[in-house]
């Protein structure tokens, strides 16, 4: 949602500041321009990138619409989860959540906390360790050390999208002075015609320079921005699992576990001791 409400903003402050300023809007209407400039950009982050790379830009744009997920109401849903499954371990043995992590849709203990069994990424990450934890042949510095590959290899995979996007935002004023080009060419095949024919043709190609570095910094690069910013929450989160696991491996209480875990979290999501310690209580109520 905000991204439409910024690009309402950059689109009503440079085409409302031009007409106050006595610009003739339709001037800017030139579709000829904007096919060059978008064509040409397109064509070029197609031979950029391979199907990968593609495929992963076009599934993360979606999501850029909609607002972050990573909110201090998932983050107490994770921890509670975290929680209950640590305190099962503490009574019952590390063998008691092997269920829980072979078949966790199926787990009750999953199921009590919805909104985290449903990303199935974030499931998967918690399962897999607690399922080497449940092993017993690792120590805790080793499955650290898997932990931050992992992790390193989930932001590397992310920030993908994000390069590609910024690489079209870096080529659009250039396609830009290309389209100003072109329109010049033109306008030399008209030096004979009468200066309110060329007039309108000059403005024309100079349009083109304008619509390609607004694009790159008014509209593309933006969004590379929001996806780095996107994959960082998700990285938070995935570092949040990380510590509390490995306290518990450490030997630490479920309780405080947990704490380690929250405090790995920023401060404008993280939720204080008592709101966990509320939220806990009534999930597991």
């Amino acid at each position: 949602m905000l991204v439409i409400v910024g690009y309402l903003v950059v689109v009503g402050s440079v085409l409302g500041g031009y007409s106050l300023h006595g610009g003739n809007v339709m001037a800017l209407y030139q579709p000829y321009e904007l096919l060059i400039i978008g064509g040409g950009a397109l064509g070029a982050f197609i031979v950029g990138n391979n199907v990968k790379t593609l495929k992963a830009t076009f599934r993360v744009l979606p999501t850029l619409l909609k607002g972050s997920k990573y909110t201090r109401t998932r983050y107490m849903a994770l921890m509670a989860l975290l929680y209950d499954i640590l305190t099962k371990i503490r009574k019952e043995g590390m063998m008691s959540v092997e269920a829980d992590v072979e078949s966790p849709a199926q787990s009750a203990v999953f199921g009590r906390h919805p909104e985290i069994a449903a990303d199935h990424h974030l499931v998967e990450f918690i399962t897999d360790y607690l399922r080497l934890m449940v092993s017993g042949n690792m120590n805790p510095m080793e499955i650290e050390t898997l932990m931050d590959h992992e992790i390193d290899t989930h932001h590397i995979e992310g920030d993908i999208p994000a390069q590609a996007i910024q690489k079209v935002a870096d080529g659009l004023p250039a396609f830009g002075i290309v389209a100003a080009v072109m329109g010049v060419v033109n306008v030399m095949g008209s030096v004979g015609s009468p200066p309110a024919v060329l007039g309108v043709k000059i403005g024309a190609a100079l349009v083109g320079t304008f619509v390609g570095i607004l694009l790159a910094y008014g509209f593309v690069g933006p969004l590379a921005s929001l996806v780095q910013q996107k994959l960082e929450e998700g990285t938070k989160e995935l570092q949040c699992v990380k510590v509390t696991l490995l306290a518990c491996l450490q030997g630490y209480a479920p309780q405080i576990a947990v704490e380690f875990g929250r405090k790995v979290l920023y401060s404008t999501e993280r939720p204080t001791f008592g709101e966990l310690e509320t939220h806990v209580k009534q999930k597991r109520t």
